[in-house]
């Protein structure tokens, strides 16, 4: 009881629970769990916990700590559960999550992003550092049309990084430029990161995907200007080939008939919604068609790649369907230990002034990205953190027309800073998708000394974002002012 005693000097009961299930959790992962086991696990455990040890003696407990004694037992835990799958089944908005992976892998599939990488590497390779932008821009144009981290990452590693080798680029610089310009599709719509927080945050998908499309191409914009620069004041590290081939009016078409195909499609989806001629969902479905139409132009479309890419959708999608079952019993028992509201009075404690509020719940996140996926921060920190950005009633500007502004600014803001997890270790997915495909002589080393200049444009494009916050809200205006 004393050690009891001591430990509510610091935190009380309550507190303490939070926390640990946040702990176990992670000690689960690194144990090599599975995302969705571990939720539910610790889920049971505490659920178990409340029920034979804390309930029995809470008044005992209430005498040497403050406590609130938790209302959860499994059978509240079991009524619940037909609500959790019901509520993510009868969701239209997750809808659009398969349909946005079926295009990314059919697109994949279809060879276009293959041939746009040939076209470019020939127009663009007789200039200095022009193997990197092509990658970059590659990894722009597949970011607007397939938002697949994995299969955006291996396929610019596959492509560009023989090329770049055999060209004598510096090692840190080729790899990070490959794994830097394949995460773009996390950001820049259509994204399934925003797919999903739309749902948890209960905003509008066009109004995220409108709101992304500005900040996403400027952190590609902001990677095209660091290559430029690093050309001209480093030209050691991205030498000009022995062999330039003139650039010709045949190299030209080429490029234009390779970038046309994948920028129709981005019309397709982007464009309908920004036009108001279909929804985010139906869009997807259209993107789905889409891609496939592509693939069978390009004469790749046959039975056995259309199962595969069902194969792989369906994986997915489910994957994470169940990591989002799992995450809703997490936080089910989470805010019956009242951790809503201590993560709420905790975080709103901490600062007065709202902005810093906004900056230090982005630095959590960007410190949980290095142990974290982004799919378990989406599912588990965002939902509590919404109340905290909502009582902030931040003065971000709608234009009269976007609901929830400020919810809105900080999904993208939330969007930016989780894209660094993919670039940084230990869980740095990007940096092991590229490792899978290096050439012998690349190691890691290599790889994580690259990214950290791109680590940084992330931090600056967030900055900007932070300090304008009409950047994210200007283009839904526009587009659903009308």
């Amino acid at each position: 009881m004393e050690l009891l005693a001591f430990a509510g000097q610091l935190l009380d009961l309550n507190q303490w629970l939070v926390l640990l299930m946040f702990i176990s959790f992670i000690v689960m992962l690194f144990r090599g769990v599975p995302v969705a086991y571990g939720l539910v696990g610790v889920s049971l455990i505490f659920t178990l916990l409340a029920m034979v040890v804390l309930d029995p003696f809470k008044d005992a407990i209430r005498e040497v700590i403050a406590f609130d004694a938790p209302r959860i037992t499994y059978k509240k835990l079991s009524a619940n559960a037909g609500r959790f799958f019901g509520g993510i089944i009868k969701n239209p908005v997750l809808v659009a999550l398969p349909m946005f992976i079926f295009m990314g892998l059919m697109l994949d599939q279809s060879g276009v992003a293959q041939r746009m990488m040939k076209a470019m590497q020939v127009l663009f390779g007789s200039l200095k550092g022009g193997l990197a932008l092509s990658v970059m821009l590659i990894g722009i144009i597949l970011a607007a049309s397939t938002g697949v981290i994995g299969a955006s990452v291996v396929l610019l590693g596959v492509m560009g990084l023989p090329a770049m080798m055999a060209q004598n680029y510096s090692k840190p610089i080729a790899t990070g430029t490959i794994a830097a310009s394949g995460t773009l599709g996390i950001l820049i719509p259509p994204s399934i990161m925003l797919v999903i927080m739309s749902d948890q945050l209960a905003i509008s998908l066009g109004d995220l995907f409108m709101g992304a499309l500005i900040p996403g191409v400027m952190l590609g914009v902001f990677y095209i200007l660091f290559l430029i620069i690093w050309g001209l004041l480093r030209p050691q590290d991205m030498p000009l080939p022995e062999n330039r081939e003139p650039i010709s009016l045949k190299i030209i078409g080429e490029v234009a008939l390779s970038v046309i195909p994948p920028m129709l499609l981005i019309l397709l989806v982007l464009g309908s919604i920004f036009f108001g001629l279909a929804t985010p969902t139906e869009a997807s479905g259209l993107g789905a068609l889409g891609a496939t139409a592509l693939a069978l132009a390009n004469r790749t479309l046959s039975w056995a790649t259309f199962r595969e890419a069902i194969r792989q959708t369906l994986n997915t999608s489910g994957y994470i369907v169940g990591i989002f079952i799992a995450a809703n019993f997490f936080a089910f028992v989470l805010r019956r230990f009242g951790g809503d509201e201590i993560i709420e009075n905790m975080v709103l404690g901490t600062f007065e002034n709202p902005y810093l509020v906004i900056a230090f719940i982005l630095f959590i996140i960007f410190l949980l990205g290095f142990l974290l996926d982004w799919i378990e921060i989406t599912l588990i920190v965002m939902p509590l953190i919404l109340p905290v950005v909502v009582s902030l009633g931040l003065p971000v500007n709608d234009f009269g027309v976007v609901d929830e502004p400020a919810v809105v600014w900080f999904a993208i803001l939330a969007a930016i800073t989780l894209q660094t997890s993919f670039l940084t270790p230990p869980v740095g997915f990007a940096l092991f998708y590229l490792k899978g495909v290096c050439p012998d002589g690349v190691t890691l080393g290599h790889i994580y000394r690259g990214v950290i200049p791109f680590v940084l444009l992330q931090l600056l494009a967030l900055a900007v974002v932070f300090a304008w916050p009409e950047l994210t809200t200007w283009l839904p205006a526009l587009a659903y002012g009308k």
